[in-house]
């Protein structure tokens, strides 16, 4: 999702600091201990900083990104994928 989301603010001209822009991943596993263990969830956080006056077109970027992302399409329906974004003006 990182790098769809990378790709969707380049091709709106999204000004960003590819060198500032993280995302955390946790993950959530259930099962029981010493048996076959199961990933139920996964929440992304990103870290972005855009020109003030780009905000809402990277906040658009973020609403579409799982849509294009591969790794989210496959994975979508055997584990809840969410995510959120902080997104600091420069």
């Amino acid at each position: 999702m990182y790098g769809t989301l990378a790709g969707a603010l380049a091709a709106r001209k999204v000004e960003f600091d590819r060198s500032t822009f993280t995302a955390n991943v946790e993950g959530t596993i259930t099962g029981p201990t010493n048996k076959t263990i199961r990933i139920t969830a996964i929440h992304v956080t990103y870290e972005l900083s855009v020109p003030t006056a780009q905000r809402t077109t990277a906040e658009r970027a973020l609403e579409v990104h799982p849509a294009g992302c591969p790794a989210h399409e496959s994975v979508k329906d055997a584990i809840e994928v969410t995510w959120s974004a902080n997104i600091h003006e420069a």
